[in-house]
């Protein structure tokens, strides 16, 4: 078990019970002391709280680098492995989130089509329809596990109807992405074998649509140039691998949140079931209060950044969710309105790095909470404190047990 944190100025630990649980009340103390925070944990990284900072980092590709977005690294495979064999293979990160310019320019220009407004919107009826049989199966029951049994379904099966991969299969590879992002976070061994399975998995599928291509997004990339030659076979491997885990574990984190709040808060339900035309302000509200993702940057060169001395190879802990509670920009930054006008929130990011997927996961949010209010209006927490959130780098609902009349 890992020491307790003494001072969270020079020691902090994302992956602390207390702080997954509630890290709202540390990032103000930081805010207000230490605005970039350092600890010596997961290999040492530097974490600002700051939309400034934030804002600023993130917009600086030539000293942070997004070659490696993970704080915690992942191990290598041990000699000898089932996976020993395809360590180089399967070497390609996952552009364009891991890529600088110049390869990043056309790696992002590659996937922006495919998740323009038009055509997530294509998505949309499958997504409502998913939505409400998820729901046939436990509304006459009266009870449901918010995240479990709703949340963490969508997700995965609307990228697999988007990759053309079997939806029979999405239980599968949740798991693997649970085991890479959540689960694997504190555990590099559990890390390395989920990111080989995705790869494995994801190479079989592409060989198949070599052999026989269709209309899905693998086969897309596959018939992608640059410069007047094909996409590399490994950047498509590397970019399907990012569609797949990014596309999953953010968004159903920040649908279970939204879910969360709304369990608590019957006013802002009330207002959302009498206006319909509010939801889409109120979802940029809810990414603002219960941002999911603390991205990393790696320090390409030395740099002192406010006063800080950061060093070729440091980790910086992007931390946007605390940047979209920084009361320098949010009035009120610790209330959810739903109807605020001024919300230039950067839960998706911010620059170059921006998220490329923002569109589908807004979609996917929206309706899940259309669908869900729809059904079900009147809803709640069966226990507050049972809640369990996943933490470090990606946050939301683990479990959470939703009761109605």
């Amino acid at each position: 078990m890992a020491e307790p944190v003494q001072d969270w100025t020079t020691d902090y630990d994302i992956f602390d019970r207390a702080y997954i649980k509630n890290p709202f009340p540390f990032w103000d103390d930081l805010r207000g002391k230490c605005p970039v925070a350092h600890t010596e944990r997961w290999g040492g990284s530097w974490m600002p709280t700051r939309y400034e900072d934030l804002f600023n980092i993130a917009r600086d590709v030539e000293h942070f680098s997004s070659r490696n977005v993970l704080v915690a690294e992942t191990q290598p495979p041990p000699e000898g492995s089932e996976f020993g064999e395809n360590v180089q293979h399967y070497n390609v990160g996952a552009p364009p989130i891991t890529s600088d310019p110049p390869v990043h320019t056309w790696a992002r220009r590659l996937i922006l089509p495919p998740f323009s407004v038009n055509s997530v919107a294509k998505w949309e009826p499958e997504t409502r329809e998913l939505c409400a049989q998820l729901i046939d199966e436990f509304i006459s029951k009266g009870r449901a596990d918010g995240a479990a049994d709703y949340a963490q379904q969508i997700p995965p099966r609307v990228i697999a109807s988007m990759l053309g991969i079997p939806k029979d299969n999405a239980d599968t590879f949740t798991g693997w992405v649970r085991g890479f992002l959540e689960l694997g976070a504190t555990n590099p061994e559990l890390r390395r074998d989920s990111m080989f399975n995705i790869f494995g998995y994801l190479n079989e599928r592409i060989q198949e649509r070599k052999s026989a291509p269709g209309g899905d997004l693998i086969s897309y990339l596959l018939a992608q140039k640059v410069e007047g030659q094909p996409v590399p076979e490994g950047h498509v491997l590397g970019t399907c691998f990012l569609i797949l885990v990014a596309g999953i574990d953010t968004t159903w984190r920040s649908i279970g949140s939204a879910l969360w709040h709304l369990a608590q808060h019957p006013e802002d339900r009330a207002r959302l079931i009498s206006n319909p035309g509010l939801m889409t302000n109120a979802v940029e509200e809810l990414l603002r209060a219960y941002s999911p993702v603390t991205m990393a940057r790696e320090v390409a060169s030395d740099v002192e950044y406010a006063g800080c001395p950061m060093h070729e190879g440091d980790k910086v802990l992007m931390n946007f969710p605390a940047a979209n509670r920084d009361p320098a920009v949010f009035e009120h930054p610790d209330r959810v309105i739903l109807e605020r006008e001024k919300n230039p929130h950067i839960a998706f990011g911010v620059g170059i790095h921006r998220c490329a997927g923002s569109n589908l996961a807004r979609m996917e949010m929206r309706v899940a909470i259309e669908t869900w209010l729809s059904r079900i209006p009147d809803f709640r927490l069966e226990d507050p404190d049972a809640v369990t959130w996943a933490g470090g780098q990606v946050r939301g609902p683990r479990s959470m047990m939703l009761v109605w009349p």
